[in-house]
């Protein structure tokens, strides 16, 4: 039985890593297109979903509604008397 793990663990990683590429939206991927992705996963058990995961997983999903955010929403955290738009609710 604890020869049979690897293999095991090895497919469920390719599945569900198979699973994840294939409902990333194709203008989201990194690194390579989605065809070879999903290639690289079939073909190498370990290696190609630690690849997808690390390089070619987008690195943050949009909430349904809410745009993905953008350089320009990293502001600095302000305190809420440094909040124009807080003071001006008072």
């Amino acid at each position: 039985m604890l020869r049979l793990l690897p293999g095991l663990l090895a497919l469920v990683l390719a599945v569900y890593t198979l699973v994840d590429c294939v409902q990333t939206p194709d203008e989201r991927v990194r690194g390579l297109p989605k065809v070879v992705w999903v290639f690289v996963i079939l073909l190498f058990p370990y290696a190609g979903p630690a690849g997808w995961w690390f390089a070619g997983r987008p690195k943050a999903y949009a909430l349904p509604g809410r745009p993905l955010p953008g350089p320009q929403d990293r502001r600095a955290p302000r305190g809420p008397d440094d909040d124009p738009d807080f003071l001006r609710n008072l």
